[in-house]
């Protein structure tokens, strides 16, 4: 039998890169920690962490091993929770990471009932870019993921996704509205533009179209918050980017209007709920993803312009 301790602590020093990191996150000492590696290690007669540099890496026993530590905990996470659900108790928790773009779209409602519905199911919120929530549910940081526009990868399990366009969005009477047609890149030339950094998943849209397109684009606005750019276009400063659902109050209240891009790969850019494929999700992370894909605007149906 594997000792449990000795495994957890493999997976943090793994994970932070360092003993001493690792013992400071688990508030044990450092020495204590290394000793139980350095027995797990003489039990299975093989190396499983090495020096690198400034810190510490898995060989590929240690990667093995934490692979088979983190199957483990999801395996005994899930039956858990499937014998509280038996038992007609709805405890448990929740971790999710979400792109600030879908924040309004959560708290408005979908947030509220399910905590209403299932009062002893504790939720966290973690705010990320798509990269970073990437990166979350593969260190087992979140069970569930929001994410706009994001890169194709294997590892995930994809649970809804619906169609939500890329746009442009500008302040009401923009010259650009006069068009009448789908924008292009260089129709933005002659107007101040803001974008999200490049770990979110609208600007890494941007950016491959451009790419694509031969098109140099710079932005005279870069900020990682939803907010700002909304506020920079409803206040007449310059134009960017966003999915129509993300400003669609502002657009009730004539604050802001959504145009069209010419670009295929911007209509077809879509919003996912997405697990680490091979994690079975909890009860708990199951009813979540209920909630959202019939309460949240993104998930529930495709961009309200593709259904008009």
């Amino acid at each position: 039998m594997l000792n449990q301790r000795a495994l957890t602590y493999l997976n943090e020093v793994i994970r932070r890169g360092s003993l001493r990191r690792a013992a400071a996150h688990l508030d044990v000492d450092p020495s204590a920690l290394s000793r139980q590696i350095k027995a797990l290690e003489e039990t299975l007669n093989t190396k499983l962490c090495e020096r690198h540099g400034t810190g510490m890496r898995a060989t590929q026993a240690g990667q093995l091993l934490v692979q088979h530590f983190h199957t483990k905990r999801a395996q005994e996470e899930s039956v858990l929770s499937q014998l509280m659900a038996l038992q007609g108790l709805a405890r448990g928790h929740v971790r999710i990471a979400v792109g600030e773009g879908f924040i309004a779209d959560l708290i408005a409602k979908p947030l509220g009932d399910f905590m209403s519905m299932f009062s002893g199911i504790n939720v966290e919120i973690r705010m990320a870019g798509v990269n970073e929530a990437i990166s979350l549910l593969k260190d087992r940081e979140v069970e569930l993921a929001l994410l706009y526009a994001p890169p194709v990868d294997p590892t995930l399990d994809c649970h809804v996704e619906t169609f939500q366009p890329l746009d442009l969005i500008v302040p009401p009477d923009h010259p650009l509205c006069a068009l009448h047609r789908p924008i292009n890149l260089n129709d933005l030339r002659p107007w101040p533009l803001g974008l999200m950094d490049n770990p979110f998943g609208m600007r890494q849209m941007v950016n491959m179209v451009a790419q694509h397109e031969r098109i140099h684009i710079e932005a005279r606005l870069y900020t990682n918050s939803v907010a700002v750019l909304k506020n920079f276009v409803r206040s007449g400063i310059g134009v960017t980017f966003m999915p129509e659902i993300t400003i669609i109050d502002e657009i009730e209240r004539q604050e802001i209007i959504a145009l069209p891009m010419k670009y295929p790969l911007m209509n077809s850019a879509r919003a996912q709920i997405v697990s680490l494929q091979g994690q079975e999700l909890t009860v708990a992370a199951h009813a979540c993803v209920e909630q959202l894909r019939q309460g949240m605007r993104f998930f529930s149906a495709d961009a309200p312009r593709l259904l008009s």
